[in-house]
């Protein structure tokens, strides 16, 4: 298996379990969204809070040019950490999130 196809795995198994998450406080439930093909993988919450419909993306990863861009992580615990225990080296990762000029601090990849 080559690297994309491993990283491809990583991140589809690691996001899985984002999706059996129950919410104490409202009627929300998580799906994923992952196109292999353009490598884009979503984690979408949505539900019921009462009458306000809630809609949000809970994760975004991307795979741009070899490398794992985190482009939306709204976890607890941060999905990089959960990406490098499964295998996927920090000079792989990018926080996409960060400004640019913010990357070269974070001990991620850069781009």
């Amino acid at each position: 298996m080559d690297k994309l196809d491993r990283y491809r795995n990583v991140i589809r198994n690691t996001l899985a379990a984002y999706l059996n998450i129950s919410y104490a406080n409202a009627n929300i439930r998580n799906r994923a969204a992952f196109d292999s093909e353009n490598d884009q993988y979503l984690i979408i919450s949505e539900g019921w809070d009462n009458k306000q419909h809630l809609h949000s993306c809970l994760i975004h990863i991307e795979i741009i040019d070899g490398k794992v861009w985190i482009q939306s992580d709204n976890t607890e615990n941060g999905i990089a950490n959960e990406l490098l225990q499964a295998g996927i080296p920090k000079e792989d990762i990018v926080l996409g999130f960060h400004e640019p000029n913010v990357r070269k601090y974070t001990g991620f990849a850069v781009a």
